[in-house]
């Protein structure tokens, strides 16, 4: 089944006419679907139907919804997502390569693939692939009307953007893997003979030095030091001029040490790399971008391939990355931007629109510290604020922000219960605080009994850890429904009734000298424009611990408050996806009947 590709091009020429979309890391497909029949078919003619039961078993449930529309064969992309615009290629992969059914069954549960859909090729009767794509997409837009479907659903159909500019911003925030250009007037053709489709990736640029030549497949071997230590990350081949991959040979065979059908040399010639990613030490899709005759090997380190493969935002000027923030972990200014650039798009929507409080630690964690709430007066015009009399009150809407914050030894992000547009706070928060580290079994314990609450009550509750020594039970509310006063009640009664069960175990008490070694559930912090640390902010601990979004079924004895830090949060979120998703959606269907009932009956 051969599919219409899109045409590489180094940069991409908004023109009039043309809409854009988001290119998706994954599988290209098929999805033909005629009554009692779905099949997924791969580019490369491969059934990959029961590798994804989950979006088949999606199908085969709204298929009485688009019996009119039957036939159908829609062209798309087979993704596990990271985020909206970002997919996990590694785990589409491995999905791919599943044979038992069990272990299929399995992953598709914790990790579910969506199949997003970006053209319609036939519906009913109707081919449509002699006719333009703005008329496809028409009818695409009309079959997935009928859906109503939600964010989570497994078959999803693609945003189109008719400004370049917006699409490029999105994929950059998210890292994408790139972005499509389509004429909207033109057909459906098979392969690459047309100029209608066009594909700009979008690459992270890196800096490595040439280890090796291989004699039998012309591939270059790419390296970078950690410390002393020479680490190999892949090959290379393409992207240099003819000439210039002329000399490069004739100096590894005029220099180099022949072994077997390798040319070796020692770390001398650098160059920078377009590629994709780095997956397990291989770079992905990796082309020369030039090479570098006055760049030192010495400056190709594992920390300088970090910050190149984190693509900072060019506006934020770098500085002092090799400044140790955690000396018990060796942790840099440097290791705290790459987290920060990699938690974005799962920190920004709770940060967002909300007076920010941060904690600045301009010489590390063990040093002097100081919280920030108004914008100085050297910030870029960049950076958002209110003004309050005669204050600026600091907001971080974008990337730019995140990152000067972040530059400027902002370690901890703490924001208000309310959105700087509102007086009615938009969550219910819990703050469970043990009296150590090694008491963090009362956390797991009152939490598990709040939960049961809550489940009573119908409320939909998500939980975190603090990133110290406890955890934190988020409530998300619908827009203006409670007030504070309304919650501070709420609050109140949940607390009293979980202390009143377990006195030995749990306080209300403020005073810490008068607490006896229990729990304190903190309620009365919960007030209009106090603040609670964000999900994912890092926190200024010795071990660079995160506030960590969970599962509720991770909550158990194997639950260490230590375990999550910004050297491995970011691979957690793309392994597990990220526990809080449909925390905004829950928010909008959360049900308050009996929650309100409570509160009036105190």
């Amino acid at each position: 089944m051969e599919l219409m590709q899109p045409i590489p091009t180094a940069k991409i020429v908004p023109k009039k006419d043309w809409i854009y979309e988001v290119k998706y890391d994954g599988f290209r497909a098929s999805l033909l679907w005629s009554k009692n029949n779905i099949q997924i078919i791969s580019r490369n003619d491969i059934d990959l139907t029961e590798n994804f039961p989950e979006i088949l078993a999606y199908c085969k449930k709204i298929e009485p919804i688009l019996t009119e529309n039957l036939p159908i064969q829609l062209d798309g992309e087979l993704v596990v997502l990271n985020n909206a615009y970002q997919a996990n290629f590694s785990a589409i992969q491995k999905r791919g390569r599943l044979k038992l059914k069990e272990k299929i069954d399995k992953v598709s549960i914790e990790r579910p693939a969506t199949f997003i859909a970006f053209d319609l090729l036939r519906q009913g009767q109707k081919d449509y692939r002699q006719t333009s794509l703005k008329e496809r997409k028409k009818q695409l837009v009309n079959l997935f009307k009928k859906l109503e479907g939600k964010e989570d659903m497994p078959l999803q159909m693609i945003k189109s953007y008719e400004n370049y500019e917006e699409i490029s911003t999105i994929v950059f925030y998210h890292k994408g893997e790139g972005i499509v250009a389509k004429r909207t007037s033109s057909l459906y053709v098979r392969g690459k003979a047309h100029s209608d489709w066009l594909k700009e990736k979008n690459w992270r640029k890196i800096h490595v030095f040439l280890t090796a030549y291989d004699l039998k497949n012309g591939y270059f071997q790419t390296g970078i030091y950690n410390h002393a230590t020479t680490i190999t990350i892949g090959k290379c081949k393409h992207g240099l001029s003819e000439e210039e991959m002329t000399s490069l040979k004739k100096v590894f065979m005029s220099n180099g040490e022949k072994e077997e059908q390798k040319v070796k040399l020692p770390p001398a010639i650098c160059a920078s790399i377009n590629t994709l990613d780095l997956h397990a030490n291989e770079l992905r899709e990796p082309e020369f971008a030039e090479l570098l005759p006055t760049f030192a090997p010495e400056d190709c380190t594992k920390e300088r391939l970090e910050l190149d493969l984190a693509m900072l935002p060019e506006k934020v000027d770098i500085s002092n990355e090799d400044k140790i923030f955690w000396p018990t972990k060796s942790l840099t200014k440097g290791n705290l931007l790459v987290y920060i650039r990699e938690i974005y798009p799962y920190i920004i929507p709770y940060v967002q629109n909300r007076a920010l409080t941060v904690i600045r630690c301009p010489d590390g964690i063990e040093e002097k510290s100081f919280f920030q709430k108004n914008l100085p007066s050297y910030a870029p015009d960049y950076i958002d604020y209110m003004e309050e009399k005669d204050k600026r009150i600091q907001i971080c809407n974008q990337l730019e922000s995140l990152i000067w914050f972040a530059n400027h030894s902002a370690i901890e992000y703490h924001v208000p219960f309310q959105t700087i547009d509102s007086m009615y706070p938009n969550e219910i928060v819990f703050d469970l605080d043990p009296p150590s580290r090694e008491q963090f079994v009362l956390a797991i314990k009152a939490s598990k009994m709040i939960k049961q609450l809550l489940d009573g009550l119908e409320l939909i509750s998500f939980i975190k850890t603090s990133g110290n020594k406890g955890l934190q039970i988020h409530i998300p509310l619908p827009t203006n429904r409670l007030s504070f006063e309304q919650t501070a009640i709420f609050t109140e009664t949940i607390a009293k009734i979980v202390v009143n069960a377990a006195p030995d175990l749990f306080t209300i008490e403020r005073f810490k000298k008068n607490r006896g070694g229990r729990l304190y559930i903190d309620y009365v912090q919960h007030g209009k424009n106090k603040t609670i640390i964000a999900p994912y902010s890092p926190r200024k601990t010795e071990d660079a611990t995160v506030a960590t979004p969970l599962y509720w079924e991770e909550v158990s004895k194997n639950l260490e408050p230590n375990q999550f830090t910004i050297q491995n949060v970011v691979e957690r979120v793309k392994t597990l996806g990220c526990p809080w998703i449909f925390h905004f959606e829950a928010a909008r269907e959360q049900t308050l009947t009996k929650t309100l009932d409570l509160i009036r009956s105190n």
